[in-house]
């Protein structure tokens, strides 16, 4: 039934994911890094201080229609810390090669700061919604492509991006990501999994903003712990072959992987696609999503809030992903003909008893989905509310969760990540481009918080535009 859908997929990948869209892709990243003079690098410690060295101090409570900046990254962690941290490494070292892993790393210490640089302009461009209204306050790519730069046809595609990006990668694969364990796992039917799944979503989704972040901050520290701490001890009961993983890495990063008997080989071009493409899906430096989570955060300075894009990146590819590689690498499962969530399994249960390895896999992928779900909701309304109007929320949520459960008995999940690329690279795109001809804005944002000027007034909104402004604005003004 869905073949001439799957086949029509596979070929707008292959020409959405083409060498000039890689080379845009890593140029952007490399633009932001040379002319922030390697800020992500220079002040790496300082990002830490300003972002985790802040996590849990008490603070004061959001307003209404906001969340804390804790709050508001943990909601973006919790759709950026999901079933691409495990399937997706999983798939792309399945199909691209140890060389995937290597191309990873490089667009996330690239990525740092174009997520910041995204971030930073989403804050300063959002919606603080008309006097009367919710207070409910929005933002995103949509929003600083559309103010910004007046360019409305391009706003709505990208918005238009998100909503297949919800529909796809947030809920369709996440879902199928867990069914596909329980059954591996438990002999679970993976719809009545899915079911399930997006019964609990739901309940959290329909309790508004408020309940999402609350939701979002206490688990997600939690869940991503349980599975590094799990990760290093797979890796660290086979450290002995943990050089030979980074020379694996390194050489098949620039040199192709040979086909052997029964084992695929992969060229240098798939290990370039499927690190980039898998990289940027589960970090999401310059995807354009997670801005829409930030720009509800609580926070004194756009720039200020900006910096937990370089933390999260840092944290969800640097640590998660590379454990989860290391783990596949160093128990030498990747040669076994398994792709997807049973690479992982298999991986763990490798070096651990049998019944734990299920136990933390299992919980793992439940918790990083249903999360991911609830945090790509924040996503899929701010999308479709800038799309279809705020009103078309009321019908159009109960439709959000329902690629989850259709797709759930579908095998070969190697086809259905097609639908993740496409969904990446509709975004991105037009995203890049935005952040780009906003590069100045950025730049300027960034330099007035780190002088300690603070001439950045976020109270200051224009109720005709819905626009907050700085102080250079008012002046002009």
């Amino acid at each position: 039934m869905f073949e001439p859908l799957l086949a029509f997929a596979a070929r707008v990948d292959a020409l959405l994911w083409g060498p000039w869209t890689m080379a845009f892709i890593a140029a952007t990243a490399l633009f932001f890094t040379l002319r922030s003079r390697f800020f992500q690098v220079r002040r790496f410690g300082f990002i830490l201080r300003r972002t985790a060295g802040t996590a849990f101090r008490k603070g004061a409570a959001a307003r209404a229609g906001r969340l804390t900046p804790f709050q508001a990254v943990s909601t973006a962690l919790a759709s950026t810390v999901g079933m691409a941290n495990m399937a997706g490494v999983a798939t792309a070292l399945s199909l691209g090669g140890p060389g995937a892993v290597f191309w990873m790393w490089a667009l996330a210490f690239l990525g740092m700061m174009t997520k910041t640089a995204e971030i930073t302009l989403a804050v300063h461009y959002r919606d603080a919604g008309p006097a009367g209204g919710d207070g409910r306050v929005r933002g995103g790519p949509m929003h600083y492509i559309r103010k910004g730069l007046g360019w409305g046809f391009l706003a709505k595609a990208f918005s238009v991006g998100v909503i297949v990006n919800a529909l796809f990668t947030a809920t369709l694969l996440q879902s199928h990501t867990v069914g596909r364990a329980f059954l591996e796992s438990y002999g679970l039917d993976p719809y009545i999994t899915t079911a399930v799944i997006a019964v609990a979503a739901g309940a959290i989704i329909l309790g508004g903003l408020r309940r999402i972040g609350r939701f979002c901050e206490r688990l997600v520290p939690v869940m991503s712990l349980v599975y590094i701490a799990a990760g290093l001890a797979v890796v660290l009961l086979n450290s002995g072959r943990v050089p030979a993983v980074l020379a694996l890495i390194v050489t098949h990063a620039f040199s192709p992987v040979p086909a052997a008997a029964g084992v695929a080989g992969h060229s240098v071009a798939s290990a370039l696609k499927y690190g980039m493409a898998r990289g940027m899906l589960s970090n999401e430096a310059g995807l354009g999503t997670a801005p829409m989570a930030h720009a509800t955060a609580d926070t004194p300075h756009p720039f200020q809030q900006g910096l937990w894009g370089a933390f999260e990146v840092f944290v969800d590819t640097v640590v998660i992903c590379t454990i989860t590689a290391f783990a596949i690498l160093s128990t030498g499962v990747l040669d076994g003909g398994r792709t997807g969530i049973e690479l992982v399994l298999a991986a763990f249960r490798s070096s651990l008893p049998a019944g734990m390895a299920s136990a933390v896999v299992s919980f793992s992928i439940l918790t990083f989905c249903l999360t991911t779900q609830i945090g790509f909701f924040v996503y899929f309304e701010t999308a479709a509310s800038h799309v279809f109007g705020r009103a078309s929320i009321r019908w159009l949520r109960w439709v959000y969760l329902v690629p989850g459960v259709l797709f759930a008995g579908f095998a070969d999940v190697d086809r259905l990540w097609v639908f993740a690329n496409i969904a990446v690279g509709a975004c991105a795109l037009p995203n890049l481009a935005a952040i780009l001809a906003l590069s100045g804005v950025f730049f300027a944002l960034m330099k007035d918080y780190l002088e300690g000027r603070n001439a950045y007034a976020t109270e200051t909104t224009d109720s005709t535009r819905e626009y907050i402004r700085t102080a250079a604005d008012r002046r002009a003004t």
